[in-house]
């Protein structure tokens, strides 16, 4: 949540990482992401498959996977065009 004044501003949208411990390439993707958080406006949810038998069976070695309202939109690496599609910016 951001502050301006009096105003409070929610960010428009909020996408989920599905990672787990110790993945670089789940670190990377975060790190990239949030790279972007600002000017896309955009919060990031992470989630720990293993902390799921559910989640786990799901993704497997298959993380991280980037969720943005229910679709995925990549995954091991950030593909900045789906999240721009999906998000709508141009």
């Amino acid at each position: 949540m951001v502050r301006h004044g009096r105003t409070t501003m929610t960010p428009a949208h909020r996408l989920t990482v599905y990672e787990r411990a110790g993945c670089h390439l789940c670190e990377d993707m975060v790190s990239t992401l949030s790279e972007w958080k600002a000017e896309f406006g955009f919060e990031i949810d992470r989630v720990d498959v293993d902390g799921s038998p559910e989640l786990a069976a799901r993704f497997g070695a298959r993380v991280p996977v980037l969720v943005h309202d229910s679709t995925e939109l990549c995954h091991f690496f950030l593909d900045l065009d789906a999240l721009r599609r999906s998000l709508r910016v141009k």
